[in-house]
């Protein structure tokens, strides 16, 4: 976020605020709840993972209604009309697997494709959001080189909640400690 911070202030932004904008409407009774949610960006922001100064929490009201691309124009469009000048655009649309194979129905930068076709987007500046994965010799997150495939591990969100259920920790530099926790708390508190 600080890469996208500092080009927006040499574009002459005085001082771009990040929205994070979670969905507070019905999800899936698999999805972590909204609270659980909330807590974890609490904890995001107290370990300054992302600066509390300029990022501003606000719930979205939106019910999730796993609808690939339509969805993702809706989410876009929402945003739009509440003002916000620059969209970043997740890695899929609402990450819809096919129904026989199991693979992601869409690739990695479907969603920013869809968006850049939409009518009525041309007040909104999309941002694709760059594919980032676990990179084991950083020991952190950083942007995914295909050149360097072997470097990195994908950590899914499916992988990620099993490992909280199971109480096991995520690689070092993965997420905020604090956050991961919140995370753990949730899944062992449904056994």
């Amino acid at each position: 976020m600080q890469d996208t911070r500092r080009r927006l202030i040499e574009r002459g932004y005085k001082n771009p605020v990040l929205l994070l904008h979670p969905l507070g409407g019905w999800t899936k009774s698999d999805d972590v709840p909204l609270p659980v949610r909330m807590e974890q960006h609490q904890r995001i922001l107290d370990e300054k993972v992302l600066d509390p100064a300029t990022t501003v929490v606000a719930i979205f009201p939106s019910p999730m209604m796993y609808a690939g691309p339509t969805e993702v124009q809706w989410h876009c469009k929402a945003r739009m009309n509440a003002g916000a000048n620059f969209y970043i655009v997740g890695r899929d649309p609402a990450g819809m697997p096919h129904p026989d194979t199991g693979e992601n129905l869409y690739d990695a930068t479907h969603g920013a494709k869809v968006l850049t076709m939409a009518p009525g987007l041309t007040q909104l500046e999309i941002i694709p959001f760059k594919v980032a994965a676990y990179n084991k010799h950083k020991k952190a997150m950083d942007f995914y080189d295909p050149d360097k495939h072997e470097d990195y591990e994908f950590i899914s969100g499916t992988k990620m909640r099993r490992m909280a259920r199971n109480g096991e920790m995520p690689p070092d530099g993965f997420m905020a400690p604090s956050a991961w926790a919140v995370m753990v708390k949730y899944y062992q508190s449904l056994k």
